[in-house]
């Protein structure tokens, strides 16, 4: 059984940062970021899909970055730039095989002000 636990949301104003932290129970090969708002799908924006190589959402790309310490099994985002439609729940996801997403954490509110 594995788990997923991230911190670090919070408030911040336009063009600031917030990094946030996913910690996984154990090593899981697929990890990535995912957020949702009211009245709108759960939507990945940045995610390690194989080991080495990185995914962004055209939404975020060049603002965000995501990385990953193996040694703890912590998944990192790095979100700079912030706007406010950056607003929403940010959720862990991690897979034990490439390709597929079976486990998710509880989320971690961002709120980001104009």
């Amino acid at each position: 059984q594995v788990h997923l636990v991230e911190s670090g949301g919070g408030w911040v104003q336009a063009g600031g940062s917030l990094r946030l932290s996913c910690v996984a129970s154990r090593s899981m090969v697929l990890m990535g970021w995912f957020r949702q708002s009211p009245g709108k799908q759960r939507e990945l924006i940045a995610d390690i899909p194989v080991p080495g190589r990185t995914y962004y959402a055209d939404s975020v790309e060049g603002r965000f970055t995501v990385s990953k310490d193996d040694a703890t099994n912590t998944l990192y985002l790095q979100m700079d730039q912030m706007k406010p439609e950056d607003t929403a729940v940010y959720i862990c996801g991690a897979g034990r095989r490439i390709g597929k997403y079976d486990v998710w954490g509880q989320g971690t509110q961002v709120t980001v002000s104009s």
